[in-house]
């Protein structure tokens, strides 16, 4: 079977995973494949790892942005494809070997094929954190080349190939990464009494926090509180001195995020009162709920409602976070989910997508781009 150039890329790609702003490879190999294109129409711009791609229309009214996040994640692949990572610890477990190929399929279509429209690629780095899309909004290039409209997609192992899922309003969640650190006092495990113990100061605190979501939140509202990684101690017969606990918070809305976290912190000086210890939080990266805009989201849905090749699903918001959110906190724009038909889900280390959504993804995409300037006229 003769491999298309842009699943070879997303092969490529696939080879070399890396880590939020560590992106070095693969800017340089998105940097040298636009170097391969007619260079008339293009203007490009490196900004940290990733990079700002202009292309020019024949008669603009407008500037239409599309966004595709480069990074990986700490992820051992075990998918055992002969393209199967070369990065030790790194594998591009959430598809963004997907996102970028399509990406420049896109783009590649519209350098060798005119366009009314100027249209701006953006290949965003450090989306699985520390997050990319909200300083490279603030950043000078972004705010020289500042889209009308903005569009981006995430792959859906759950859909088969041929889906696209979308709908207006709330579709991923508000997140925040969520770093608790306790110190209290060590000493030997047969006099409890003369230390101060973090694991079960830990053990306290996770059970509390477990409370927030029932009976903080509004019910007809939606919160998550996950406490993933507890550690503390050092062997089985000394007291604890510290524990850290490692979780994420996701909410449907702002507000309630914010409730949450005041809430957290509540919490947190009650075990500090109670325990006789210190605390501190932490809240990490913190992601804005991505928001697609109602107007230009019913005219991409009317649209893909027409294609053939395309099956539309009006799916349900989730608690998935993406800081795309961020980019769409500021530009009318959509993401919509692509279908990719892979027996194991996102961040998994054998997830496999079926890479016959790649064609797909791009006839779509451009189809659609040609739609809107067209309209624009």
């Amino acid at each position: 079977m003769t491999v298309n150039r842009f699943i070879q890329i997303r092969r490529d790609l696939h080879q070399i995973p890396e880590l939020g702003f560590q992106e070095w490879k693969t800017q340089r190999y998105l940097l040298d494949y636009l170097q391969t294109l007619p260079q008339d129409r293009l203007e490009i711009k490196v900004w940290k790892t990733g990079i700002f791609v202009k292309v020019k229309g024949t008669n603009p009214s407008r500037l239409i942005g599309y966004r595709a996040d480069i990074d990986g994640l700490p992820i051992a692949e075990k998918t055992e494809l002969p393209f199967s990572s070369t990065h030790e610890g790194a594998m591009h477990a959430c598809g963004h070997d997907i996102h970028m190929s399509i990406g420049l399929g896109v783009l590649t279509h519209f350098v060798e094929t005119e366009i009314n429209d100027d249209l701006l690629f953006i290949f965003q780095p450090a989306e699985e954190g520390p997050g990319g899309a909200e300083p490279m909004m603030k950043s000078e290039m972004m705010q020289q080349w500042m889209p009308d409209e903005i569009y981006a997609l995430h792959i859906a192992p759950e859909y088969p190939v041929g889906s696209i899922a979308t709908k207006p309003g709330l579709l991923f969640a508000n997140t925040s990464e969520l770093f608790i650190d306790l110190k209290g006092k060590g000493g030997h495990a047969a006099y409890p009494h003369e230390t101060k113990d973090m694991v079960v100061a830990a053990a306290h605190l996770t059970t509390q926090l477990q409370t927030i979501v029932a009976r903080n939140v509004d019910p007809l509202d939606s919160a998550v509180v996950t406490i993933g990684k507890i550690s503390g101690g050092t062997v089985q017969n000394i007291i604890a001195e510290t524990a850290r606990m490692e979780g994420t918070i996701r909410t449907l809305s702002a507000e309630a995020m914010q409730k949450v976290k005041k809430r957290i912190e509540a919490l947190v000086k009650g075990i500090e009162f109670g325990f006789d210890c210190e605390a501190v939080i932490d809240y990490g990266s913190n992601y804005y709920q991505v928001n697609n805009d109602q107007a230009v989201t019913e005219r991409f849905m009317s649209f893909m409602q027409e294609k053939e090749e395309v099956q539309l699903v009006v799916c349900k918001e989730a608690m998935t976070g993406e800081d795309f959110g961020y980019m769409l906190k500021e530009i009318p724009g959509l993401m919509f989910w692509l279908g990719v038909g892979s027996e194991y889900g996102l961040h998994h280390a054998k997830l496999n997508p079926n890479e016959e959504a790649i064609t797909l993804a791009i006839e779509a995409i451009t189809s659609y781009f040609y739609y809107l300037s067209d309209q624009g006229k």
